[in-house]
């Protein structure tokens, strides 16, 4: 896998992936950031949660389960000193469908979080990394 990053102005860059999608990344205003884009953080938070989210829906797909919405909402804490490392992420499902059986649900997240999600699983070894789900029906 293969990204290019290209710094633009001031502390903003272009991210180009090998699939040939762009993304646009800027710093905080203090630091020189004009609101051009997202910060790199909040970028690795969004890839880290679709990823877990694929792999939820994929999986509970895979098990016959009737669903139709998937939304991960996800909280990080971040270090107060330099470098400003996650100290903690929690990532809570709101799982939508018709008779979703919990168990499959919760067999869902649990296979994410410990066996497909390469995201999480990576972030996981220096982060504390809680899950969490509320299913609602269609």
């Amino acid at each position: 896998m293969k990204t290019q990053i290209k710094w633009m102005q001031d502390v903003s860059f272009k991210g180009k992936s090998e699939s040939g999608h762009e993304v646009i990344l800027d710093g905080p205003e203090e630091l020189g950031g004009k609101g051009l884009g997202m910060r790199p953080m909040e970028m690795m938070l969004i890839g880290m949660g679709g990823c877990t989210s694929f792999d939820v829906v994929t999986i509970l797909k895979r098990s016959r389960q009737q669903i139709t919405g998937c939304i991960a909402e996800i909280e990080a804490v971040r270090a107060d000193a330099i470098p400003k490392v996650f100290t903690s992420i929690h990532i809570h499902f709101l799982i939508k469908g018709i008779d979703l059986q919990k168990k499959a649900v919760e067999r869902a997240v649990e296979l994410s979080a410990n066996k497909y999600c390469s995201a999480s699983i990576m972030l996981g070894k220096s982060v504390k990394i809680t899950h969490d789900f509320v299913i609602s029906e269609e």
